[in-house]
């Protein structure tokens, strides 16, 4: 049975939209108004990402954003507190490292996480083995397990992450950490098929994506995009929301356009 956030992205999807997931630091600047600038400037769902003082996944930009969130004071629980009684309108995507979850331990944290008015995880340090006590946790709280695919995962593997992610399926367009890209190259579209031929699941591709030609490109082949550094990087040099809502209107619309 598809979760309420994997019903309103097949039902745009299936509707013949191309999917836009953004990424920002939670406890950055403004950083609620800068959500609900990009759900109103056409955003899909947001992706938070609660910061951690060893983010591996994650290049220099949205390293230097969560350090300067954290010298602020944000942590989960800051998190969940500025999000209760804001209302983006869209799902909304909590990105971390399982160290802060295990120190909350897993059903305190899913049960926040849900108060807070959050539909989906990403773990990236978190492999499908390895997340039994999460999801025993996060299931049955209806918070969906987002999980990621890359463009070396062999086929097999890629099947299991299929199966077992729920919302959507995350395809890492390039190796290495997160990071504009002034190309993305043809290994984006090689994986959004693979991946698109074992799921039927929504599959969004991030990493790189930072300009609207971009995003074009990526979404060709796959149901959607998520663009990340990118938007930190704007809000990192000052943006404000409605400089922010122009950049996620000029990514809508050249998706809209095709």
């Amino acid at each position: 049975m598809a979760s309420t956030m994997e019903t309103h992205l097949r039902t745009a999807r299936d509707a013949g939209r191309k999917l836009l997931v953004p990424y920002l630091t939670g406890g950055l600047g403004p950083w609620t108004e800068h959500l609900r600038a990009m759900a109103d400037a056409g955003a899909d769902a947001v992706e938070v990402g609660i910061p951690f003082s060893d983010p591996a996944m994650d290049g220099p930009v949205i390293q230097a954003a969560s350090e300067q969130a954290l010298r602020g004071g944000t942590n989960p629980g800051s998190i969940f507190a500025d999000l209760r009684g804001v209302d983006a309108g869209v799902p909304l995507v909590a990105m971390t490292y399982y160290n802060l979850v295990f120190h909350m331990g897993d059903a305190r944290f899913a049960g926040e996480m849900v108060d807070a008015g959050f539909s989906g995880m990403i773990l990236p340090d978190v492999p499908p083995e390895e997340q039994g006590p999460w999801r025993a946790a996060a299931d049955p709280a209806g918070i969906d397990t987002v999980l990621l695919a890359g463009p070396i995962t062999p086929d097999d593997r890629l099947r299991v992450v299929c199966e077992q992610s729920r919302g959507y399926v995350y395809g890492v367009n390039l190796m290495g950490i997160t990071g504009e890209r002034s190309s993305v190259g043809e290994a984006s579209a090689v994986l959004a098929r693979r991946l698109k031929a074992v799921t039927d699941k929504p599959v969004l591709m991030g990493f790189g994506v930072s300009t609207p030609e971009q995003a074009v490109e990526v979404a060709a082949a796959a149901d959607g995009v998520i663009v990340g550094t990118a938007v930190v990087r704007r809000i990192l040099e000052g943006e404000s929301p409605e400089q922010l809502h122009a950049y996620i209107a000029s990514l809508r619309a050249a998706l809209d356009a095709g």
